[in-house]
């Protein structure tokens, strides 16, 4: 697999109001998760009020509500993952909204607040390199699939909140959000909802982490660094089971799958829980 750092450039606003920016990480690989997240997102229930307000309804009507945004499901597809999540989540008590690939675009983003979830998946492209001109912040970008449009979302671009990023140089550009985003432009606020992002760096730093526990989830899983998409759905499967079945905390259900699943074994990824275990 090509090892090349990935790097996202924000947008910033140039002569004669043009965007220039990029969010753009190099030359992932076939199997790499390359955003955040995807953005990746994944709210339970609680043990010993490790949680608050979110259990299991077991039998009969659905008591909470999921959302799996499959965001990588354009380059890496698995549908055994989604149908088997979605088993796990119902199973648990949860109705489930399934967003596919190509209904991942900046909307959806920016009004998941308001769609009052327990548990966001996020099974997407991300990356923790994000620069601005020549200027690189510490940050967090997750991939849309929407096709980037210089034209389209002015003011978030003008304010460095989106950017446009590609799997490759020179490849087709698409939007991409940043912590930044999260913190300023999503609707309303999340109800203590756990959210796990399966993508790539989601926790190499904790800007992603901070932006969503601002918006109102309870905590957030990702991985703190490179990461295949093999490795993060076998591994999102496990953590499903530790939260929904055994109902250990975010940071409880984090330790137990990594004994089992261990660090990626290309990359050396670990799954990691924020806000840490006291």
């Amino acid at each position: 697999m090509n090892r090349r750092k990935k790097k996202v450039r924000r947008s910033s606003a140039r002569d004669q109001g043009k965007i220039r920016g990029a969010i753009k990480p190099r030359a992932i690989g076939f199997a790499l998760l390359g955003t955040a997240v995807i953005a990746a997102v994944i709210a339970w229930s609680p043990v010993g009020g490790a949680l608050t307000g979110l259990t299991t309804g077991g039998s009969g009507s659905p008591s909470h509500r999921a959302a799996i945004i499959d965001q990588l499901g354009l380059t890496a597809p698995n549908a055994a993952f989604a149908d088997d999540a979605t088993a796990e989540l119902e199973q648990a008590g949860y109705s489930v909204d399934y967003y596919s690939a190509e209904q991942v675009t900046v909307d959806l983003y920016r009004g998941l607040p308001d769609h009052d979830y327990d548990l966001v998946l996020l099974r997407t492209h991300s990356t923790s390199v994000v620069s601005r001109g020549a200027e690189e912040v510490s940050s967090v970008a997750l991939f849309t699939n929407e096709p980037y449009d210089e034209t389209k979302y002015y003011e978030d671009q003008r304010a460095g909140r989106l950017g446009f990023a590609s799997y490759t140089d020179g490849g087709e550009l698409l939007f991409g959000i940043t912590a930044d985003f999260i913190e300023n432009s999503m609707l309303g606020r999340f109800d203590d909802t756990l959210i796990v992002m399966m993508g790539c760096d989601g926790l190499k730093n904790e800007r992603a982490a901070e932006a969503f526990i601002g918006k109102g989830a309870s905590s957030f899983i990702s991985w703190d660094q490179f990461v295949t998409a093999p490795h993060t759905d076998a591994a999102t499967e496990r953590l499903l089971e530790h939260l929904l079945r055994e109902r250990l905390s975010p940071a409880d259900a984090v330790r137990q799958t990594m004994l089992e699943v261990g660090p990626d074994k290309y990359y050396g990824a670990v799954l990691k829980a924020y806000p840490p275990a006291e």
